[in-house]
């Protein structure tokens, strides 16, 4: 690592005595008026291909430096305004050309049958949304979903991989376009299964429209894969290998072929590796004090495909489908070790010590199908049909014994083993229809959605003697849900002016759920629990422009979040005897209203600010057992309120000609109330903060180099666990080779191991300490070769699972 750090700055320090030519000038508008922070490229005349490209400073100037002789074709462009070409600007050797001022006009030159392509900002600020541009960053090689997400602006992950945007947790999780019916434990383990190098960018959309599901308080995070923009024969290969304590790797492959009447596409990957998390706890509960340790070690190889088509009817049908799947095979070894201290006892020993070892297999399936069809008819008018079919299994088969040791940890004074199968089967049907049309010189869209889910939980729950298993009745259960969702929408969007453009919409959904608890005893039975109720969600934005530089939004929008599928199952999921997880079949749907404000400068700097109120705030909490009191377990409650105040400020700062960095920074102030009775109270104040930044460095010979990272300042997570700051630093180099065909990136992840999380929970006489890490500290590198046809874009589009209530909770 250290002489991976000394290349980049030795490289970097090279470039200060590069001598070429140069070319600057300075870009202004229609009035004369500087124009700041535009895009200045320069092409090869003979095919237009990007040779480099620069960004106009404050005051409007621009500069090329160390460029070779030749003759350019120069092109700046800047939103709101056409772009500027200048067809020949010629350089002879060690020129130093001044351009003068340029002013944007109203045309543009067009340049028939000229392809460009630019380079992608790293972070954009849309209407709707703000997107991450992952594809192209050194610093993603050898990561995974997860950490990409830890990286993400205004997004936070806890101690237990739930995922938070603006402070605000909820979030839906969506993969091009499609919700992942995953949640909890299953969604953090897709998520570090998901190589980065497989994707493209991740759109963070904080208050969604009518058009999207209502379900989800903090807004949707898409994450969207790399496609093969390009179509004819062509295709991709990437190989990525990663090093930590423990290795990782994956291959993965692409292609497109497509004639005048159909494209065809498809992919796949295969990667296999191990990894490792840690986590100790010091409780204090009941008059004991409990020393917990929690290693886990696990191997595991997953797979992934996809495989499509669109057939060309006419210019206005288009007909297709799509089907994906992915695997992940898994084994776990878990060590849990809990030394019990007597806190009235003037021994300093322990009275007893557990010793749980922990054996698991997992196995884990997902398929997607869908059927598309689409009509274009021209004056923005469309018709979008899709029907839409899920199916996820999971299959988790854990051994657990349970040693109970004298103080020396040498006489054996109790044995209690058990095992555990717990399968885990989810059907999601969908049928969607959205259509849209000009209506008084806006757009109109109406749609309507229909959506059925059936999770089939099982939980056996055996007590193992003699080597036998036999099954516990008491412990036991399966868990039925069944919930329909019938929705529909309206949404108008109008320019007003030249101004002001407005937007609203509103959305109904009707929910009928039943929660159904099987218990292999009588006496355990109890009734279902029945969910109808019907929800409205309107939503409403404007903008206003101030100037051609200035620009203000005021976005409103009311939500939902329902409980996952299993944490409505209340069986106790153990890591020990001592130790658990359990879900309450009594969980309410949290409501909330947001309203955001923010503000965008020469179309780069943002700045947001935020409120957010939730009733019913679906949470985590930490309690003592009321049976046991050595015993302390992790479930579910709703929080009576939360109210967070947030804001964001993103900002791309061009430091000189060769060093480009991006600023984010997000700030929340959260209130947790609730009052559960018996003592057990949460009256909780917090302020947190984050700051990620980003710098990328062009290197001579070709090489680009890049650090990033992050600062996460104290918060809270769940309703009372407080945590404490952490932080991670990343490098990176990159080196393109054979025309850009060949793309070889070397990159190194938290080089000071600091990505790792402490903190204490005090809630319902239980204070608890607790820590952990995992193998963020890494050293990765990725090959990535394109070859075949790459001119010709194929279509893009969502499927009917994207809104999809996938909450299949993980506990």
């Amino acid at each position: 690592m250290k002489a991976l750090l000394s290349l980049t700055l030795l490289l970097f320090s090279i470039t200060l005595f590069a001598q070429e030519g140069s070319i600057k000038g300075q870009l202004q508008d229609e009035s004369g008026e500087p124009v700041s922070f535009a895009n200045v490229v320069l092409h090869n005349p003979a095919d237009t291909t990007i040779l480099k490209v620069e960004v106009s400073d404050e005051s409007g100037v621009f500069r090329f430096q160390n460029m070779p002789a030749g003759t350019y074709l120069f092109k700046a462009s800047y939103v709101g305004a056409a772009d500027l070409w200048l067809p020949e600007v010629t350089l002879a050797a060690d020129e130093q050309k001044d351009l003068g001022a340029l002013q944007f006009g109203s045309t543009s030159i067009e340049l028939a049958g000229a392809t460009v392509t630019a380079q992608r900002a790293m972070v954009e600020i849309k209407p709707d949304r703000t997107v991450f541009n992952v594809q192209g960053t050194i610093n993603s090689t050898g990561s995974d979903g997860l950490s990409l997400l830890r990286k993400a602006p205004g997004v936070t992950v806890d101690n237990n991989d739930n995922i938070n945007v603006l402070g605000r947790s909820g979030v839906l999780v969506y993969v091009d376009g499609k919700r992942l019916p995953l949640g909890g434990q299953d969604l953090s383990n897709f998520l570090q299964n998901l190589p980065a190098d497989q994707i493209d960018r991740i759109d963070i959309i904080t208050n969604p429209g009518a058009r999207y599901e209502a379900e989800g308080n903090a807004g949707i995070i898409d994450i969207r894969m790399k496609k093969d923009d390009s179509i004819g024969a062509n295709g991709s290969l990437n190989g990525t290998f990663s090093q930590g304590r423990f290795n990782n790797s994956n291959l993965n492959a692409s292609g497109n072929f497509r004639n005048g009447n159909m494209n065809i596409f498809g992919g796949g990957g295969y990667g296999e590796g191990e990894g490792f998390n840690k986590m100790n706890f010091v409780s204090f509960q009941n008059g004991l004090r409990l020393d917990e340790v929690n290693n886990h070690r696990n191997e595991r190889e997953f797979f992934n495909y996809r495989l499509g088509a669109d057939f060309f009817l006419s210019d206005k049908h288009t007909i297709g489908f799509l089907t994906d799947g992915r695997g992940f095979n898994g084994q776990n070894n878990a060590f849990n070790r809990i030394e019990i201290f007597n806190l009235a006892s003037s021994n300093t020993l322990p009275d007893s010590i557990l010793v749980a070892r922990n054996a698991s297999e997992d196995t884990r399936t997902q398929n997607t199908f869908n059927l598309n069809y689409r009509y274009d008819g021209g004056n923005e008018r469309t018709l979008n049909i899709d029907a839409d079919y899920g199916r996820f299994r999971n299959e988790s088969e854990r051994f657990q014994p349970n040693l109970y040791f004298d103080a020396n940890e040498e006489v054996l004074l109790t044995e209690i083993i058990n095992s555990f199968d717990t399968p885990t089967d989810i059907d999601i049907y969908t049928f969607k229809v959205d259509y849209e049309q000009p209506l008084q010189g806006g757009k109109f869209s109406m749609g309507t959605k229909l959506s059925k889910v059936v999770s089939d939980n099982t939980f056996l729950f055996f007590d193992v003697n003699d080597g036998v298993p036999v099954r516990n009745d008491n412990s036991s259960n399966r868990f039925e849900y069944d919930e329909n969702v019938y929705a529909g929408y309206l949404n108008f969007a109008r320019q007003l002016g030249e101004k002001w453009n407005v937007s609203a919409g509103v959305r109904a959904e009707q929910t009928d759920a039943t929660g159904d608890l099987q218990a292999f005893k009588d006496e355990l039975q109890e009734p279902p629990v029945e969910l109808n109720y019907l929800n409205w969600f309107p939503s409403a934005g404007v903008t206003y422009q101030l100037s051609q530089k200035n620009s203000l939004s005021l976005n409103y929008g009311r939500r939902i979040n329902r409980p996952d599928y299993n944490v409505l199952n209340p069986f106790n999921n153990q890591i020990s005897q001592l130790s658990y997880e359990k879900g309450n079949p009594f969980l309410r749907p949290e409501i909330v209203n947001n309203l955001e404000l923010g503000y965008t400068l020469a179309y780069r700097y943002n700045f947001k600010v935020a409120y957010s109120k939730t009733t019913d705030q679906i949470t985590r909490l930490m309690a003592p057992d009321e049976n046991d009191p050595r015993a302390g377990f992790i479930t579910w409650d709703n929080l009576a309120s939360q109210t967070i105040i947030s804001a964001n400020i993103s900002a791309p700062v061009q430091i000189t000609e060769k060093w480009n960095a991006y600023f984010n920074v997000s700030a929340s102030h959260l209130d947790n109330q609730a009052d559960y009775g018996n003592g057990a109270v949460v009256d909780l104040q917090a302020f947190t903060y984050n700051i990620f930044q980003q710098h990328t460095i062009t290197l001579p010979w070709g090489f680009q180099g890049e650090v990033s990272g992050y600062y996460s300042g104290p918060g809270v997570w769940g309703g009372v666990f407080e945590y404490e700051s952490n932080w991670s630093l990343n490098l990176g180099l990159q080196r393109k080779f054979l025309d850009d065909k060949l793309n070889v990136r070397v990159s190194g992840q938290d080089l000071f191991y600091q990505t790792g999380w402490d903190g204490e929970s005090n809630f319902a006489g239980l204070i608890s300490q607790g820590s952990g890490r995992w193998d963020s500290r890494r050293i990765s590198m990725s090959v990535n070769y394109r070859f075949g046809n790459q001119n010709i874009k194929s279509r893009k589009r969502k499927t009917g699972l994207e809104d999809e209530a996938g909450r299949l909770g993980g506990n």
